[in-house]
């Protein structure tokens, strides 16, 4: 199959031919061939069964059983030598319905209930679950049946319950037989059927006009909340328009707009200095002068101000410009300054919501770098130690920074508060609904109350992420900086190479081998499978590295991590696990072995070097597979000013090519055949 084929299956980025056939044996029907075995066998003049393959099976019994029927055979015709008559027959089972919540009562923990019930009644009980009721099968002698019968009712009589609602009458019962439903007798003679009262329908349209009433009675005995902590330093007050449109543009072009429908509010003018944000907040200052930043960035210089208003804000920039602190220095202000104590709240008041456990890690670390009055924060994440999560949310913090996933399970359990969450954070929230959250995210947000402060951070802004802002900010602001077209960090230079798939390794070994001894490269590859593949060939090259991917342990994660930050280490090979929330600040590059699987991925990939205004290099390999991808990989190059291989502009044209053909034969209802050989 060529590598040009539009229709291949993809197993990864780009897509791979798939492998060739082999030949297999003539296929014949399952019961034909036993047919043919068991008629050899008879032939051959034998009284068992036989398979066509010559296993012998059982031998065949002298009476066939009833599709009810159960355990030994014990029917035996009247009359027939060592029979004992038609009255040891088998009864049919006797089938009643109980409500589910009665089931249990019957099953009891394992099953424990039933085995003593077909112990102590000498017969076969079978639980059908269904919807809303069970179908109990009893299998035995009429006298085991009743004797059955009466152990079940007196478990559901001493549960305090019964199925109809009423107690249940023992004193006489009727039963009817096979697919019929039990019905119990009162002492008045009267028949009462098991499942005899309907449901009754839901008015949604009283729910729906009732909805703002309920919403308010659900949100009544919550405190109110403060948001409002920006008192604007003279000097950016008495800024002119031109001023700050000059501050705005020579701040990498940031743009702004106020999303309210309805009269639109103005927009706080961008700070230049720390001090015009957090010049009445001493702890801040002091955290960000321990660190030695010189001056905000662009995403922080215009966010700080609106979100210390109290607006709700999206904030749209590349990876590894400060988006991190442009929601967190605010946060702690806005913990700290609520009209209710920390300890008084009944939970935590802030939550950050991360696509991966990487970048929830990343976020905590930060927390913890710029400790603010003892806020205590927290990072859950699936693959942790759920039971000390537990016990450490318990026992009371005052940030929670999770995964969707893992919050979910633990607000659902109710070992977590979300009521009291006045500051909401959704990071990466592109990456979120990339990775499916979106059902999770929305069970979490329906229990945190709707008057929050709500902060959406994103390096794109895709359909997604538009519909899942409108529905869950009020009335928002946006900052982004630099466009909203994709693209890709400024600072990095991209090099795309265009080569044969068999040679990706050889010039993978080439690079290493050229890198200096100060250099720390991040290899991206497509598959878990390819990440452990390169890393053990190197291993055995005598190379050091470490792997990132998901089916690694959740410690063997950390170690991987925590070896290439420290330098132990200078080669990560990672998927796309490690494109988005990690903040290693002297990566220098990006090696892409594996193109992405779309072009989003590859920005957030380059992102990862050239961070906090250092410089950096990205290596890319493409392959004739990934050519549905050139044009859009030349959009980027082009935006960025880099340069674009005269290789991968014929792969485009020839892409388009092909998929014109495509069309045309489409719309001339022609097969498409093989016509992708001529591309």
């Amino acid at each position: 199959m060529s590598d040009w084929e539009a229709d291949s299956e993809e197993d990864g980025p780009g897509g791979a031919a798939p492998k060739p056939s082999r030949a297999l044996p003539a296929w014949r029907p399952a019961t034909e061939a036993a047919s043919a075995g068991v008629c050899e066998n008879r032939a051959a003049g034998g009284d068992k069964k036989e398979r066509g393959d010559g296993w012998k099976g059982r031998p065949r019994q002298g009476l066939a059983r009833e599709p009810w029927q159960s355990g030994p055979l014990e029917y035996r015709a009247r009359g027939s030598p060592g029979g004992r008559g038609r009255e040891s027959a088998r009864s049919p089972p006797l089938c009643f319905h109980l409500d589910n919540a009665l089931v249990g009562t019957v099953i009891g923990r394992g099953g424990a209930k039933i085995k003593e019930l077909e112990e102590s009644s000498g017969c076969k009980i079978q639980v059908v679950r269904g919807n809303c009721d069970a179908e109990i099968k009893i299998f035995g002698g009429n006298d085991k049946q009743t004797k059955a019968k009466m152990l079940i009712d007196d478990l559901v009589e001493r549960s305090g319950q019964s199925n109809s609602g009423e107690k249940y009458e023992k004193d006489s019962f009727k039963h009817q037989h096979v697919g019929t439903t039990y019905c119990h007798a009162s002492r008045s003679g009267a028949l009462m059927s098991v499942n005899n009262n309907p449901k009754q329908s839901i008015n949604w349209t009283s729910l729906r006009e009732n909805k703002a009433k309920y919403e308010a009675m659900k949100w009544a005995d919550l405190p109110p909340i403060e948001k409002i902590f920006y008192k604007e330093s003279p000097n950016i007050a008495s800024m002119s328009q031109d001023e700050v449109d000059r501050q705005r543009k020579e701040n990498n072009n940031i743009t702004c707009d106020d999303l309210k429908e309805s009269e639109k509010r103005r927009i706080p003018n961008p700070i230049c200095k720390f001090e015009d944000a957090f010049q009445h907040y001493p702890d801040v200052m002091a955290n960000i002068r321990k660190v030695g930043f010189q001056t905000p960035t662009p995403i922080q210089s215009q966010a700080w101000p609106i979100v210390l208003q109290g607006f709700d804000l999206i904030g749209i920039a590349q990876t590894g410009t400060g988006k991190t602190l442009a929601y967190l220095m605010p946060g702690f202000i806005h913990l700290d300054s609520q009209p209710i104590p920390r300890e008084k709240r009944g939970g935590p008041g802030m939550l950050v919501l991360t696509p991966t456990r990487e970048l929830a890690l990343q976020v905590e670390a930060e927390c913890s770098k710029y400790s603010y009055k003892g806020i205590k924060s927290i990072c859950i994440y699936g693959g942790g130690d759920r039971k000390g999560q537990i016990s450490m949310v318990t026992k009371g913090v005052d940030i929670v920074i999770a995964t969707p996933g893992r919050l979910n399970d633990l607000q659902m359990n109710n070992f977590i508060n979300l009521r009291s969450i006045t500051y909401l954070v959704l990071d990466e929230a592109d990456r979120m609904l990339d990775m499916g959250f979106e059902p999770q995210i929305m069970k979490i947000l329906l229990d945190v109350r709707p008057d929050r402060q709500t902060i959406m951070t994103s390096a794109t802004w895709p359909d997604g992420v538009r519909r899942l802002a409108k529905s869950y900010l009020k009335d928002p602001m946006i900052v982004y900086v630099g466009t909203l077209d994709l693209a890709a960090v400024n600072t990095v230079e991209q090099k795309v190479v265009v080569i044969p798939e068999e040679e990706k390794r050889a010039f993978t070994r080439y690079f290493i081998d050229t890198m200096k001894s100060e250099d720390k490269v991040i290899i991206f590859v497509g598959k878990k499978l390819t990440a452990d593949d390169l890393s053990s060939d190197f291993g055995l090259q005598g190379i050091p590295v470490q792997s990132l991917h998901g089916n690694r342990e959740q410690c063997d994660r950390e170690q991987a991590l925590e070896d290439f930050k420290k330098g132990r280490v200078r080669i990560l090979i990672a998927t796309d696990l490690a494109s988005r929330g990690l903040d290693v600040q002297d990566i220098t590059h990006v090696f892409n072995f594996d193109f992405p699987r779309n072009i989003e991925e590859y920005v957030h990939r380059v992102g990862r070097t050239g961070r906090a205004g250092r410089s950096g290099e990205a290596v890319t390999l493409v392959t004739r597979n990934d050519w549905r991808i050139a044009s859009e990989l030349i959009e980027i190059l082009a935006r960025g000013n880099q340069v674009i291989p005269e290789e991968l502009i014929s792969m485009a044209e020839r892409y388009k090519q092909f998929q014109l053909k495509k069309e045309m034969e489409k719309d001339c209802g022609k097969p498409r055949g093989r016509s992708w050989k001529n591309a």
